[in-house]
């Protein structure tokens, strides 16, 4: 019982800490446990079982952010934020939110629609004329003779605005995600990859790539996320950074979620460690260095306070501290299942079992069928350098989880999810 004891201590020493400092310096209003439902005892694995990670090696560190009924309960920053030069992750450390940015591009291109400036049926080769006569690609394998043929065709329809946003727009992110060999060789011929492109300018070199799927046909995670955000510069006549920070960020009290990481914030910049089974540092985007793609689908970076806010401003309904983002019933739209049937699961990423996709979130559609805990309407993302977030309609909760471990990512999201929900009292 020893280490739980240590566990609740600690905890309630954290929000002992945090109830004294000024309501400015939190992410939301703050709460005790009890007062929303939750379980201070219970919260203590949350801190016992990150502590393990960290104290394992498995994690550089992590912090993680609990909010119920619109006030933060739980709040823990453990680990280091730089092995190398051994400094302590704190609450304001600076994460790479890779595919956590697009949520924000998402909702972005909702405030458009909501302006009446985009509709999700209109083709994007009206913003993106490059993109109007564009060719499926189809590969055949001979597993008898090893022999491959690869050949394009017409595509039967034209992407939409609502393609990007469900991800149906027949875009990949190649290897290792697409099974499609020959795309995968042309994406990478193409530096698809490469972060010095201008958007503008990816935009123009993806469209000269074939689909791996007719449009709207099929889910397949790909480069969406990016394009959505070059018809958000197009429709608006900003650049994605300058209308994410008119749009989101500053009416949000986001101050430091951005493309680019100004000098005096790189010492808040949480770092990788090396990994404890292979011994290699993963290769992560070095933002210490001046950005220029502005990457709709991994471009951020950000804390857990300002995200957390974000998400709070979904649950709330659009609004948070008297700013209005979306109405009510854009994010009731947003938050629902948008694939049916007709459109298959394409590619080896999906969002997972009982999941379904909104326009940029995974949507929980059955409550058992997850191999975790959650509620149907529950809506979750992540990103490829460990972070995650989950809200819960149901519950009025919640979560932000951020760390800096690519590998095995996913194990840790599952266990949070575990580990918060134990601790729901009522």
């Amino acid at each position: 019982m020893k280490p739980i004891v240590s566990a609740i201590q600690f905890v309630q020493a954290a929000l002992l800490l945090l109830l004294a400092l000024p309501l400015a310096a939190a992410p939301l209003p703050l709460a005790k446990p009890e007062d929303v439902g939750l379980s201070s005892e219970r919260l203590g694995h949350i801190s016992a079982t990150v502590r393990g990670w960290v104290e394992r090696k498995e994690i550089p560190g992590a912090v993680v952010m609990v909010a119920r009924q619109g006030r933060l309960a739980y709040v823990d920053a453990q680990g280091v934020r730089d092995v190398a030069r051994g400094d302590r992750l704190a609450e304001d450390s600076i994460f790479r939110l890779y595919s956590m940015t697009k949520p924000i591009v998402s909702i972005a291109a909702m405030t458009l629609v909501e302006d009446g400036v985009l509709s999700l049926h209109e083709p994007i080769s009206k913003y993106i004329p490059e993109f109007k006569d564009m060719k499926v690609g189809v590969e055949t394998f001979d597993p008898k003779t090893g022999a491959a043929t690869f050949s394009t065709v017409p595509a039967k329809r034209y992407i939409t605005v609502g393609d990007l946003l469900r991800h149906t727009a027949g875009f990949t992110y190649g290897p290792p995600l697409s099974t499609r060999t020959q795309i995968q060789k042309l994406y990478q011929e193409a530096g698809i990859w490469s972060q010095t492109w201008l958007l503008a300018d990816f935009a123009r070199a993806l469209a000269k790539l074939p689909l791996v799927h007719e449009p709207g046909t099929a889910w397949e995670y790909g480069h969406s996320t990016d394009i959505l955000g070059r018809v958000v510069e197009v429709a608006s006549g900003k650049t994605l950074d300058a209308y994410l920070d008119d749009r989101i960020l500053r009416p949000l009290g986001m101050p430091d979620t951005a493309f680019s990481l100004p000098a005096p914030k790189h010492d808040r910049l949480a770092q990788p460690q090396p990994d404890p089974i292979t011994g290699k540092t993963p290769e992560l985007i070095d933002f210490t260095k001046p950005q220029t793609f502005f990457a709709g689908g991994h471009g951020l970076v950000g804390t857990a306070g300002d995200y957390l806010r974000f998400c709070q401003m979904l649950l709330d309904g659009g609004s948070l501290d008297g700013t209005r983002i979306l109405g009510p019933r854009t994010v009731e739209y947003i938050a629902s299942n948008h694939i049916h049937g007709g459109i298959s699961p394409g590619g080896a990423f999906l969002p997972g079992p009982g999941y379904g996709f909104g326009l940029g979130f995974g949507v929980r559609t059955d409550r058992g069928m997850a191999d975790y805990n959650g509620s149907v309407g529950d809506y979750f993302w992540g990103g490829y350098a460990g972070t995650y977030f989950w809200i819960d309609p149901k519950e009025r909760l919640t979560v932000v989880f951020m760390t800096t471990e690519p590998v095995r990512r996913t194990q840790y999201r599952i266990a949070l999810r575990q580990l918060v929900y134990q601790a729901i009292t009522r």
